[in-house]
């Protein structure tokens, strides 16, 4: 999800005040993720099947979710959540009807005689007004809109609120269905219904049809979600690095159709970029799928969303670039493929998918371009809390800007100290070391240990330093005489090699803490007859004090 967190910390809290009690989704921040209890933690989910019906005059949905899933010692609880704005009609376990509660957006099933370790299969029959979106995608729901013409339009955001505004689900990143889903999703007749994975049919039943999505791939809850509108299919094919051939589709409304060309165009360019830091394209069994949406856009997984008044895009000179269209794109590596196991480490999707902006850059514009960016993402960043907070956290409770800038500011630390030859090989195999059914989830830790043994040393005081202080690095600079300077840092975890431009050119020195015991021990004296320079390639997150 692309980085808005200064919007809507400014406009939010007015905005959710005047609108109180309008709607389920006006009157409750929800929440994804936190603590998973002992009853979940039984439960390890195989398979999603969403079968639904799409009342759009009415802004409702009536149907049933079946959940195949493993208990890993024997229960007689199971607990999935569903917001309050459903009516939970009835539940079936193992095909037998089964008494349930329904409160605070949970939903416990509680079975006669516990369950046998093993496979189980549940069905849950609701029906109601899913929530509103106030300002997606980042605070979600549903959103019920029109396009020009006046045909509906309706888009599903969720990242912060998982699933569960309209599907039961175990709302938590660590576990995804290691065998899939499957949605059927009923629409009015002459509407278009773009889902995840591959479309397996479309059915029509009177004055409506059934469009049936299926994915072979597990997938983040918040991603298992679809889009209807009036839509035409602009298509192409790419051949990834090894080989496969995936199509790519862009669900471009009709009226919008003459757009498409140049869309699928920038995909295709992307994906070859991406390619060669990242490794091949994820999905390669199914699709490279876009959906215009009347919102910014979202990384649902081989069905990035994409549109509202950001259907636009910059050009250059040799070529035009969307920021949101590329950073969408490039979670399908980072947050789709290598996933964060809790919300607290939500860095490791939005900080690398914000670095990937200035290798995209570099690429098309050389150095130049990728310092360009990196100068930008080191001014965004806000240093108001530390990047991760905790442990167990909800997506409200670790998500802020410097997931996105931080995060990325941190890859380009890393390039520094590991030098090219390392650096990109490590990159690259963090995703492509993670192996299809792509079932492992990382934390901070696992990343930092990965670097590090590509890197052939220890940089997990570097890590610590950038993810859990609020601290920068402190680099001072001592006038001594007219063309003398002493240099010494502070706050430094680790020493660290310090580039110092001076009028002779940069001068280089591995610099470290001061020893209390020993002030000379590392202060650095230079000569120069211009003010001294501190990290003129700007690759480090510090604050430069002249004295």
């Amino acid at each position: 999800m692309k980085n808005n967190y200064r919007c809507t910390v400014l406009t939010l809290g007015a905005f959710c005040l005047s609108l109180v009690h309008a709607s389920y989704a006006q009157d409750t921040r929800l929440s994804s993720g936190g603590r998973l209890g002992e009853v979940q933690a039984n439960m390890d989910i195989r398979h999603y099947t969403l079968n639904l019906n799409v009342d759009i005059s009415r802004k409702s949905i009536d149907g049933f979710t079946e959940i195949r899933l493993n208990l890993l010692q024997p229960s007689g609880s199971l607990l999935f959540q569903l917001v309050n704005a459903y009516r939970v009609k009835e539940v079936w376990v193992d095909q037998k009807n089964t008494v349930f509660q329904h409160t605070a957006d949970s939903l416990r099933i509680t079975t006669r005689t516990p369950l046998s370790a093993g496979s189980h299969t549940v069905r849950i029959s609701y029906s109601g007004t899913p929530p509103v979106a106030l300002n997606p995608p980042w605070q979600g729901g549903f959103t019920w809109t029109t396009d020009s013409t006046g045909n509906p339009w309706v888009a599903v955001n969720c990242q912060m609120e998982g699933g569960k505004i309209y599907f039961p689900c175990k709302d938590h990143p660590s576990d995804e269905p290691d065998e899939g889903t499957e949605m059927f999703i009923t629409v009015p007749e002459g509407l278009v219904v773009a889902g995840p994975g591959l479309l397996q049919s479309v059915k029509k039943q009177g004055r409506t049809a059934a469009w049936h999505w299926k994915t072979g791939y597990t997938i983040s809850n918040y991603c298992l979600v679809f889009n209807i509108g009036k839509y035409a299919v602009e298509k192409d094919t790419y051949t990834t690095v090894h080989g496969n051939r995936v199509p790519i589709e862009f669900y471009v409304l009709e009226e919008h159709k003459h757009k498409g060309r140049e869309i699928v165009e920038m995909r295709a360019r992307d994906a070859r970029i991406l390619e060669k830091y990242f490794g091949e394209y994820p999905w390669v069994k199914e699709k490279m799928g876009i959906a215009e949406v009347p919102n910014y856009g979202m990384e649902h997984q081989t069905l990035i969303s994409y549109g509202g008044e950001n259907f636009r895009y910059h050009h250059y000179p040799g070529f035009s670039f969307s920021d949101n269209l590329f950073h969408e794109f490039t979670h399908e590596w980072f947050a789709n493929k290598v996933t964060n196991k809790d919300w607290a480490h939500f860095w490791i999707q939005e900080g690398i998918t914000t670095y990937a902006d200035a290798l995209f850059f570099r690429e098309m514009l050389g150095e130049k371009g990728y310092d360009s960016v990196m100068v930008a993402k080191k001014a965004d960043i806000e240093g108001q809390v530390p990047v991760v907070q905790g442990e167990t956290l909800t997506t409200l409770q670790a998500y802020n800007g410097d997931v996105y800038n931080k995060g990325a500011f941190l890859m380009h630390t890393l390039r520094h100290l590991m030098g090219d030859s390392l650096f990109f090989p490590a990159l690259k195999a963090l995703s492509e070391n993670v192996k299809y059914p792509y079932t492992t989830f990382l934390v901070s830790d696992d990343v930092e240990k990965h670097f590090s043994t590509h890197a052939g040393k220890s940089l997990k005081p570097v890590f610590d330093f950038y993810l859990y202080k609020k601290e920068t690095l402190d680099i001072h600079i001592r006038k001594l005489s007219p063309d003398t300077y002493a240099v010494y840092t502070e706050k430094f975890p680790q020493p660290l090699a310090i580039d110092i431009r001076t009028s002779a050119g940069i001068q280089t020195q591995v610099m470290d803490n001061l020893d209390p015991d020993n002030l000379r021990k590392n202060i650095w004296t230079i000569k120069s007859t211009t003010l001294p320079e501190a990290d003129p390639g700007n690759w480090y997150f510090k604050h430069v004090i002249y004295e």
